[in-house]
């Protein structure tokens, strides 16, 4: 690999000009707070040195079990990957990187902002001093699981997958910030979930705003916290999460809308903020037990 200055990347497109192939799947337009998504298949190939302020970067290799060597730089550091699928590499923000690899593979770029990782946290004590540690390749089950689970999302309902996409993220800083930091959190346990008063702003905010498209730190910012530790305990006192709320209350809106006979299927799914009728037509199936047709009928 030759010794280039790095090219440093200040802009999110940035990043799809690198590589041979364009994204197959992308966050790109979906309006997701501090979070980009990339789902690629390369062929045999070496990027640049390159540098980023855009966030912290997250590669999750999908290739399944044969092996992909790659001479990788990273922080100054040369090291030869045998990589398989379920292996990742975690490349903190501001940190030089290049790789070269000798096979086509498929993997998942999945892009943190600072602030977004930082807010992740910030209940817990002095999070300015976490620090996300360079990882070369390295298997990690629940990193895998996350990241398919946000490209399935994304596949199925790229304008409604927000507030889901940015609730993994968040469990998925996390889980970073325990693992692969240079000074691990503590992450405070609550005995109760959220006062009656909070679950009711925060269930009145969610109403009013059903067709909208809800992001989870506007959720969290609302009730002045972290975007982890809101998601615990609205989880604590609905036993279900934010997202699976906001599915139900939709679904349940819609029926209510469908009964009177007024509305279209179409129209409905838009009033209560589901991207199409098909994303209404599958999630009212499941919560319901029929499709969205067959009611007043």
């Amino acid at each position: 690999m030759s010794e280039d200055k790095p090219l440093v990347l200040t802009k999110e497109d940035e990043i799809d000009q690198l590589f041979e192939r364009s994204p197959i799947l992308t966050s790109q337009n979906t309006g997701w707070d501090g979070v980009s998504f990339r789902y690629m298949s390369q062929p045999a190939y070496e990027t640049p040195e390159i540098c980023t302020c855009l966030g912290h970067s997250i590669t999750i290799f999908t290739h399944g079990n044969y092996a992909i060597n790659a001479d990788r730089k990273l922080d100054g550091r040369f090291h030869r990957d045998s990589v398989v699928g379920g292996d990742i590499v975690i490349i903190p923000a501001n940190i030089a990187q290049k790789c070269a690899w000798d096979a086509e593979g498929d993997f998942i770029i999945l892009g943190i902002d600072t602030k977004t990782f930082a807010r992740a946290i910030e209940e817990s004590k002095q999070p300015e001093q976490v620090q996300l540690i360079p990882y070369f390749s390295t298997p990690d089950p629940l990193v895998l699981q996350i990241g398919l689970a946000i490209k399935n999302a994304l596949q199925n309902n790229p304008l409604g997958s927000r507030l889901y996409a940015e609730t993994m993220v968040n469990a998925l800083s996390v889980h970073l910030l325990q693992h692969y930091s240079a000074r691990k959190p503590k992450i405070k346990e609550y005995l109760n979930g959220l006062s009656k008063l909070q679950l009711k702003l925060i269930i009145e905010y969610i109403e009013h705003d059903l067709d909208k498209d809800l992001g989870l730190n506007e959720l969290a910012e609302l009730l002045h916290m972290s975007p982890h530790y809101f998601c615990y305990l609205f989880k604590k006192s609905m036993k279900i999460t934010p997202h699976q709320y906001v599915i139900k209350t939709r679904v349940h809106r819609a029926k209510e809308l469908l009964l009177t006979g007024k509305y279209s299927i179409a129209q409905v799914a838009f009033m209560v903020g589901f991207a199409n009728q098909s994303h209404l037509n599958r999630h009212f199936k499941k919560l319901i037990g029929v499709t969205p047709g067959k009611i007043g009928k």
